[in-house]
Protein backbone atom coordinates (compact mmCIF):
# COMPACT_ATOMS: atom_id res chain seq x y z
CA UNK A 1 0.00 0.00 0.00
CA UNK A 2 2.81 2.39 0.88
CA UNK A 3 4.45 1.52 -2.43
CA UNK A 4 1.35 2.57 -4.32
CA UNK A 5 1.21 5.92 -2.56
CA UNK A 6 4.91 6.50 -3.23
CA UNK A 7 4.43 5.50 -6.87
CA UNK A 8 1.49 7.89 -7.26
CA UNK A 9 3.48 10.68 -5.62
CA UNK A 10 6.41 10.07 -8.00
CA UNK A 11 4.03 10.18 -10.99
CA UNK A 12 2.51 13.44 -9.69
CA UNK A 13 6.02 14.87 -9.20
CA UNK A 14 6.99 13.97 -12.77
CA UNK A 15 3.77 15.46 -14.15
CA UNK A 16 4.32 18.69 -12.21
CA UNK A 17 7.94 18.83 -13.42
CA UNK A 18 6.84 18.46 -17.04
CA UNK A 19 4.15 21.12 -16.58
CA UNK A 20 6.75 23.49 -15.07
CA UNK A 21 9.13 22.96 -17.99
CA UNK A 22 6.30 23.53 -20.47
CA UNK A 23 5.14 26.73 -18.76
CA UNK A 24 8.72 28.08 -18.66
CA UNK A 25 9.09 27.33 -22.37
CA UNK A 26 5.84 29.15 -23.16
CA UNK A 27 6.90 32.11 -21.03
CA UNK A 28 10.20 32.36 -22.93
CA UNK A 29 8.43 32.20 -26.27
CA UNK A 30 5.95 34.90 -25.20
CA UNK A 31 8.78 37.10 -23.94
CA UNK A 32 10.64 36.73 -27.25
CA UNK A 33 7.44 37.60 -29.16
CA UNK A 34 6.93 40.62 -26.89
CA UNK A 35 10.47 41.84 -27.55
CA UNK A 36 9.98 41.43 -31.31
CA UNK A 37 6.68 43.31 -31.18
CA UNK A 38 8.22 46.17 -29.19
CA UNK A 39 11.13 46.39 -31.63
CA UNK A 40 8.71 46.44 -34.57
CA UNK A 41 6.62 49.10 -32.84
CA UNK A 42 9.68 51.31 -32.42
CA UNK A 43 10.62 50.81 -36.09
CA UNK A 44 7.11 51.69 -37.22
CA UNK A 45 7.07 54.76 -34.97
CA UNK A 46 10.34 55.98 -36.49
CA UNK A 47 9.00 55.29 -39.99
CA UNK A 48 5.75 57.18 -39.18
CA UNK A 49 7.67 60.22 -37.98
CA UNK A 50 9.82 60.14 -41.12
CA UNK A 51 6.70 59.98 -43.29
CA UNK A 52 5.22 62.96 -41.46
CA UNK A 53 8.39 64.94 -42.08
CA UNK A 54 8.34 63.97 -45.75
CA UNK A 55 4.71 65.02 -46.03
CA UNK A 56 5.43 68.39 -44.46
CA UNK A 57 8.31 68.99 -46.85
CA UNK A 58 6.33 67.92 -49.91
CA UNK A 59 3.34 70.08 -48.94
CA UNK A 60 5.35 73.30 -48.99
CA UNK A 61 4.33 75.64 -51.78
CA UNK A 62 7.92 75.97 -52.96
CA UNK A 63 8.28 72.19 -53.29
CA UNK A 64 4.99 71.92 -55.17
CA UNK A 65 6.09 74.73 -57.50
CA UNK A 66 9.48 73.07 -58.06
CA UNK A 67 7.96 69.68 -58.87
CA UNK A 68 5.35 71.24 -61.16
CA UNK A 69 8.03 73.09 -63.09
CA UNK A 70 10.66 70.34 -63.16
CA UNK A 71 8.64 67.12 -63.43
CA UNK A 72 5.51 68.30 -65.24
CA UNK A 73 7.01 71.11 -67.30
CA UNK A 74 4.42 73.60 -66.04
CA UNK A 75 4.97 77.35 -66.10
CA UNK A 76 3.21 80.24 -64.38
CA UNK A 77 0.45 81.89 -66.37
CA UNK A 78 1.36 85.31 -67.70
CA UNK A 79 -0.76 88.34 -66.83
CA UNK A 80 -2.26 88.56 -70.32
CA UNK A 81 -3.53 84.94 -70.07
CA UNK A 82 -4.97 85.30 -66.58
CA UNK A 83 -8.72 85.81 -66.27
CA UNK A 84 -10.24 86.74 -62.92
CA UNK A 85 -13.91 85.90 -62.46
CA UNK A 86 -15.87 87.61 -59.75
CA UNK A 87 -19.51 87.23 -58.84
CA UNK A 88 -21.14 89.26 -56.13
CA UNK A 89 -22.91 87.34 -53.36
CA UNK A 90 -26.34 88.59 -54.47
CA UNK A 91 -25.81 87.16 -57.93
CA UNK A 92 -24.83 83.84 -56.40
CA UNK A 93 -28.11 83.64 -54.52
CA UNK A 94 -30.06 84.50 -57.65
CA UNK A 95 -28.18 81.91 -59.65
CA UNK A 96 -28.87 79.24 -57.01
CA UNK A 97 -32.55 80.12 -57.09
CA UNK A 98 -32.68 79.92 -60.88
CA UNK A 99 -30.92 76.56 -60.83
CA UNK A 100 -33.45 75.26 -58.31
CA UNK A 101 -36.31 76.45 -60.54
CA UNK A 102 -34.71 74.90 -63.59
CA UNK A 103 -34.33 71.61 -61.73
CA UNK A 104 -38.05 71.64 -60.84
CA UNK A 105 -37.51 72.09 -57.13
CA UNK A 106 -39.48 75.31 -56.93
CA UNK A 107 -42.86 75.30 -55.24
CA UNK A 108 -45.97 77.19 -56.22
CA UNK A 109 -45.95 79.12 -52.95
CA UNK A 110 -45.96 82.90 -53.24
CA UNK A 111 -42.56 84.50 -52.85
CA UNK A 112 -41.70 85.59 -49.36
CA UNK A 113 -41.03 89.20 -48.66
CA UNK A 114 -37.46 90.07 -49.65
CA UNK A 115 -37.12 87.03 -51.91
CA UNK A 116 -35.04 87.60 -54.98
CA UNK A 117 -36.39 86.95 -58.48
CA UNK A 118 -34.75 84.16 -60.41
CA UNK A 119 -32.41 85.09 -63.23
CA UNK A 120 -32.08 83.18 -66.43
CA UNK A 121 -28.77 81.52 -67.13
CA UNK A 122 -27.01 83.08 -70.07
CA UNK A 123 -24.14 81.69 -72.08
CA UNK A 124 -21.08 83.90 -72.51
CA UNK A 125 -20.90 85.85 -75.77
CA UNK A 126 -17.44 84.81 -76.81
CA UNK A 127 -14.59 83.15 -74.87
CA UNK A 128 -11.35 85.05 -74.51
CA UNK A 129 -8.28 83.67 -76.28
Amino acid sequence: MAYRINFLLVLALIACSLALVDSQHRARKLFIDLERAQTRSKELDIQWKQLQLDQLQLAKASMIDLKARRDLGMISASADRTVYLTMPPLALRRQDASLAIAAGQATNKPAAQGALPALELQTPAEPRP
